[in-house]
């Protein structure tokens, strides 16, 4: 009997043992910290409003086709498959001469077989103010051919670090005989 009760204390000491070290080597990997320790203070909500030129005609065109899909058993209507790099000028009004306060800078591509529908991945990299060098991510999906549409903000640089949020964009203007288009982005962001 004694021996069946010093096994049973050897295991439950090898049990709280092994789960002291499993803690310790876990603690090594991830710690819990405080907002303050990261000098983050009480969250801000702000809204950006700016309009975004998607310039894919001419010499000095900002959205480059990386990527066409062949176009086999669908319409090429949708574009579906192809992907285009982007870095785009982001002003604070509708003229491509207006004052510039950002480039969008990543990539979409087109991610639906029976509507444009775009798949957006890009950062808002501002130059303007306060802001110049933050940056807020943008992914999300974009179907244009919507008066409104909807992505999320999943984060961010510089002033935006743990940024969330949405943007909504709308299309002010596209012209159909070069494909260039200005869209206007409303942005509203929780940011430290």
């Amino acid at each position: 009997m004694a021996t069946s009760v010093s096994k049973s204390i050897t295991v439950i000491f090898s049990v709280l043992l092994v789960s002291f070290f499993l803690t310790v080597e876990s603690q090594k990997f991830s710690r819990n910290l405080s907002q303050r320790s990261l000098g983050l203070r009480k969250q801000k909500l702000s809204h950006f409003r700016f309009y975004f030129h998607d310039i894919v005609s001419g010499p000095n065109a900002t959205a480059i086709r990386i990527v066409e899909a062949t176009r086999t058993n669908r319409t090429a209507a949708t574009g579906f498959g192809d992907i285009s790099m982007i870095d785009n000028p982001l002003t604070i009004g509708p003229e491509r001469n207006s004052r510039l306060v950002g480039r969008a800078q990543g990539m979409y591509t087109s991610a639906s077989i029976n509507e444009m529908g775009l798949l957006m991945v890009m950062n808002y990299v501002f130059v303007e103010g306060k802001y110049n060098g933050s940056t807020l991510s943008i992914v999300g999906r974009n179907p244009v051919m919507s008066p409104v549409r909807e992505m999320p903000v999943i984060g961010g640089s510089g002033l935006f670090r743990f940024a969330r949020g949405y943007a909504e964009a709308s299309t002010h203007t596209f012209n159909m005989s070069n494909g260039d288009a200005v869209v206007e982005f409303n942005v509203y962001v929780f940011h430290y």
